[in-house]
């Protein structure tokens, strides 16, 4: 009896086991084929290298994903434009791609490195056409870069010349561009020099006057930071207009001395003057200017840091101190003796309006 009931036990779990097999296969069936399926689409894109060159003999190249060759025809995949495109085949380098390809797989630097027992030498004659492409393209980047630096997130500045300043408005970064007190806007260059001598007995005598009992430009922040293009101007043109042009009088500045044709130079040294804005005039006296070759100068002076960004194109200037609201000026100190009274006028005012052609961050940098 007990060996009965023993076999009928035996059937009544492998019953129940060949069951509970069944029903998990059949709710697990739709899940493993979805597993299958992906691994079958992951596993041959993970084998491929995610990005390839196509190197023309032209010395250009080509970023691409994968190719295929029909006829007399290269199709590949742009990684740039995420598209096909198609390109004839006796315009590509097949030996540099191939070695491109070969030297940038994962592994191949530590690869090459063990064969040459060492790190490669750098003035070796032998030196592949692809590594000499990467040193194209890195400077390029790095020339981009010195260009058009970033400033803030996704604002760069501009590739042209002249001041411009870092402002905030309704918290978010734009930069402005801020013009010399003349305001000439068809001037050959953005950045010109009047001179005069920083030593001086006409304590009273208005060394400048703007015209405005404000400036166009008006910060929305107390730090605003500035920076200066170093780079030459270009050749002045015979044409000067001078409409809508704001008078600056430098009340006896010699105009042998006004230099137009000069630029920014990394050896200026730059102070933020307060100006004193009656009605329709804002004027700095010659004393005020005379005072910047003191070291024990007026509390109207604020003094800057300036610092040359990489590159050498643009110079940096941040203010030592927090502005208070009122009007005043960026001041040029070309040498301990001499200074610029072509002066870039602006304001602080959290309450002004947007800057006019203020430039805002672009997404995605």
């Amino acid at each position: 009896m007990s060996g009965r009931r023993q076999r009928t036990d035996s059937a009544f779990y492998r019953a129940v086991a060949m069951r509970s097999s069944c029903r998990f296969c059949l709710r697990c069936w739709p899940v493993f084929l979805g597993v299958l399926i992906f691994c079958a689409t992951i596993v041959p894109a993970m084998s491929q290298p995610s990005r390839q060159r196509l190197i023309l003999k032209d010395g250009t190249y080509q970023v691409i994903t994968k190719y295929e060759v029909k006829g007399d025809r290269v199709r590949f995949y742009s990684a740039e434009r995420d598209e096909w495109e198609e390109i004839p085949s006796n315009l590509i380098d097949w030996p540099a791609t191939a070695k491109w390809n070969h030297d940038h797989q994962p592994g191949a630097d530590a690869e090459a490195e063990a064969e040459s027992g060492g790190a490669s030498n750098p003035n070796d004659p032998g030196l592949s056409e692809a590594a000499k492409l990467d040193a194209e393209e890195r400077a390029e980047r790095d020339a981009e870069a010195a260009r058009i630096p970033v400033v803030a997130a996704g604002l760069r500045l501009p590739d042209e010349t002249g001041v411009w300043a870092l402002d905030t408005y309704q918290g978010r970064p734009e930069l402005v561009h801020v013009l010399q007190a003349n305001g000439d806007l068809n001037r050959a260059t953005e950045h010109s020099i009047v001179r005069a001598n920083m030593v001086s007995s006409a304590g009273a005598k208005e060394a400048v006057r703007i015209e405005g009992a404000s400036a166009s430009v008006q910060f929305h922040v107390n730090d605003p930071v500035f920076y200066v293009s170093l780079d030459a101007p270009p050749l002045a043109t015979t044409e000067d207009s001078t409409h809508g042009a704001v008078t600056v009088d430098t009340h006896g500045a010699s105009s042998a001395m006004q230099d137009k044709n000069s630029h920014s130079s990394p050896d200026s040294r730059y102070v933020i003057l307060r100006v004193t804005s009656n009605r329709n005039l804002r004027t700095i006296l010659s004393r005020e200017i005379a005072l910047l070759a003191q070291p024990g100068h007026s509390e109207d002076v604020i003094e800057t840091d300036k610092q040359v960004l990489p590159g050498r194109r643009w110079m940096k200037i941040t203010p030592k101190e927090q502005l208070l609201i009122g009007e005043y000026a960026l001041v040029e100190i070309l040498s301990p003796r001499e200074v610029n009274l072509d002066v870039w006028a602006f304001g602080v005012n959290p309450r002004a309006r947007e800057n006019k052609d203020a430039r805002t961050p672009i997404g995605g940098e």
